[in-house]
């Protein structure tokens, strides 16, 4: 039993944790309860007086009376080791999969740690796991990227039981007299990592008692031989990916197809999307058909999120749905004159320009301009655009459809309603982050600053 504490012990120190606020996930299962029992063991240890953990029990509300029966478990328990006890229980409308069942977790877990301005999140995921999450992965079709396994830390999340046996735990429960909870769905092999424990590992313990043994030394070489290429890779990636959703498709089209198809391995996972290599294929030849395209398409990933391609940018943007959301929060805003306008969680301002300024034009996508509004009457509208909207392009006579500049400066469809608009009216006087109208272009000398922050 003292393995287990001293396992968890050397974690603890590894990362630096002793004093932290720490959330654990609390399922009230063998593993998590056998987690959260060794945590408040150490706690009493003056090492570790400082060390704040809050279980935090997610109930998926899918077992009726028996989860809500399990999660008064988890909170008498939780009270019992002095721990404070967080849960929360789902609308009802998380779909039965693992993946959404998951996703959910997750996000609950994240807000936990921001209820209670924690450092880290523990999760109870141990040895076993390990080799069904890499066997489930060679199933469903993976490279060296899912051979790793399960990390003992991604971001936030920490695996202090990842070199723990099953079967160590269910000792350790037994010699501390635990009753952990015993979820009647973790029998039920319409699940597939069910399927994959009770009669998969079974079978392939016929050919190899020490399977388990085998698939986690696997897992090792993995992570050793995928170190080995994210090393030659980093100076590519901080190339091609530019921030979280987003690749560079000019970099990116530059790559041969094997490191393409790495890029795309890892930015799937990076979504946190489940996948194999048949959706790294279909996204790499969506790609390839639309990287060429001035105006791209897009493609669905998942019920909230799309892909989009074109010559320039490939990102992941939301659904339809939540797009419209967001476009509802947006209000027009008048400009009566000078001065700090807020406008959703931007500022707006528009200033007297001055010999003091530093007077260097900015390029067409930046968020502020020199102009010159000696013609220009107030007040003027802050706002997304709408129907009739027309632009004098810079440095042209006459006028245009704003849809028609937008298509010729190769603005993506999805983004053109959420652009924000300086108007006069229907006549648009600045896109931010696309160009300026001819009249308010700077002939001579600015009369003005204007910024979106």
């Amino acid at each position: 039993m003292r393995e287990i504490v001293s396992k968890v012990i050397d974690f603890l120190k590894k990362y630096n944790l002793q004093d932290k606020t720490i959330v654990v996930g609390f399922s009230g299962g063998y593993d998590s309860m056998c987690l959260l029992d060794v945590l408040a063991d150490i706690r009493s240890l003056s090492e570790f007086y400082d060390l704040n953990v809050i279980a935090a029990h997610f109930n998926h509300n899918w077992r009726g009376e028996e989860a809500l029966k399990e999660q008064e478990v988890c909170r008498i328990f939780a009270s019992s080791k002095g721990f404070e006890f967080y849960t929360k229980t789902a609308q009802g409308n998380i779909k039965k999969t693992e993946n959404d069942a998951r996703i959910a977790r997750y996000e609950f877990f994240e807000e936990a740690m921001d209820e209670y301005d924690a450092d880290a999140v523990f999760t109870a995921h141990n040895y076993d796991d390990n080799a069904e999450t890499v066997l489930y992965r060679i199933i469903k079709g993976t490279g060296i990227m899912g051979l790793r396994g399960i990390s003992e830390k991604r971001d936030c999340f920490y695996r202090p039981l990842l070199k723990v046996k099953r079967s160590e735990i269910l000792d350790y429960c037994n010699y501390k007299n635990l009753s952990p909870n015993n979820d009647s769905s973790n029998s039920n092999t319409v699940y597939n990592r069910n399927y994959l424990r009770l009669n998969v590992i079974p079978s392939l313990e016929k050919i190899n008692v020490n399977i388990k043994d085998a698939v986690n030394t696997l897992s090792e070489i993995a992570k050793s031989d995928n170190d080995i290429i994210e090393e030659y890779l980093t100076p590519i990636k901080s190339r091609v990916l530019k921030e979280t959703g987003k690749i560079d498709a000019k970099e990116y089209q530059e790559l041969s197809k094997p490191v393409k198809m790495r890029i795309l391995h890892e930015f799937i996972q990076s979504l946190s999307l489940d996948y194999d290599y048949k959706k790294v294929c279909e996204i790499f030849d969506f790609i390839e058909d639309n990287i060429q395209q001035r105006n791209g398409s897009t493609k669905s990933l998942a019920t909230a999120q799309w892909l989009y391609a074109d010559e320039k940018i490939i990102e992941v943007i939301p659904a339809k749905k939540d797009l419209q959301n967001e476009l509802q929060k947006m209000i027009e805003l008048d400009i009566e004159g000078e001065g700090k306008y807020s406008y959703t969680n931007r500022i707006f301002e528009i200033k007297k320009f001055s010999d003091k300024d530093l007077f260097v034009f900015p390029d067409s996508t930046s968020s502020f301009a020199y102009v010159d509004l000696t013609n220009i009457k107030f007040p003027l509208t802050i706002r997304t655009r709408r129907d009739g909207d027309i632009i004098s392009p810079f440095g042209m006579t006459g006028s245009m459809k704003l849809k028609k500049y937008l298509n010729s400066k190769g603005v993506p469809r999805h983004v053109r309603d959420t652009l924000i608009l300086l108007c006069t009216e229907e006549e648009v006087l600045w896109v931010v982050g696309v160009g300026l109208s001819n009249k308010i272009s700077v002939k001579d000398r600015p009369t003005h600053v204007i910024e979106l922050k």
